[in-house]
C-alpha cells in the first residue's frame, strides 16, 4: 500500500521488502558517479588483495537503498535523516533483503520514525537504522 499523508500510517506497519540491486555493474555506475571508483568498489579480486571478502557496496549507498524503500512506500515523504549502522559489510552481486516497520508516529509534528535493516540471505543483518521522515496532513 502506497502511503499519501500522515493519516494513513499505523503504528508497527511493515513496509513493503525492497530487493535492491547490488549487481557489479550498479555499484560500478554509482562509485564512478560519486568519484569513489577505486578497486574496494569495483573489482571483487583487488577487494579480496585489501583482505575484503569481495567487492563492497558503498555505505552511502547502502543509505540510498534506505531512502529509495521509504519513496517506494511513501512517495510524498520527506526524510529528515537516516541514522545508520553497518554492522557487517554488503558484499557486491549478493542477494539483499531491505525491511523496515513503523515504531514512532508523531501527529503534532507530522512525523513518523522507522526502524530499517538490511539483511542477507542468511537472515544476517548488515545494516540496521532508523529514519526520521515528515509526511503530509
Amino acid at each position: 500500500m502506497t502511503i499519501e499523508r500522515l493519516q494513513d500510517v499505523e503504528f508497527g506497519e511493515e513496509l513493503p521488502v525492497f530487493a535492491p540491486d547490488t549487481g557489479l555493474a550498479n555499484v560500478k555506475r554509482f562509485a564512478l558517479a560519486a568519484g569513489w571508483d577505486g578497486p574496494r568498489f569495483t573489482d571483487h579480486e583487488a577487494a579480496r588483495a585489501e583482505g575484503l571478502p569481495g567487492a563492497l557496496v558503498p555505505g552511502i549507498m547502502s543509505q540510498g537503498f534506505l531512502a529509495a524503500m521509504i519513496h517506494r512506500w511513501a512517495p510524498e515523504a520527506q526524510i529528515e535523516n537516516v541514522d545508520t549502522v553497518f554492522r557487517a559489510p554488503v558484499i557486491v552481486d549478493q542477494s539483499y533483503t531491505i525491511s523496515g516497520v513503523v515504531t514512532d508516529i508523531d501527529e503534532d509534528a507530522g512525523k513518523v520514525e522507522i526502524d530499517l535493516t538490511v539483511s542477507n540471505e542468511a537472515g544476517e543483518t548488515r545494516v540496521f537504522g532508523t529514519a526520521r521522515v515528515k509526511l503530509p496532513s
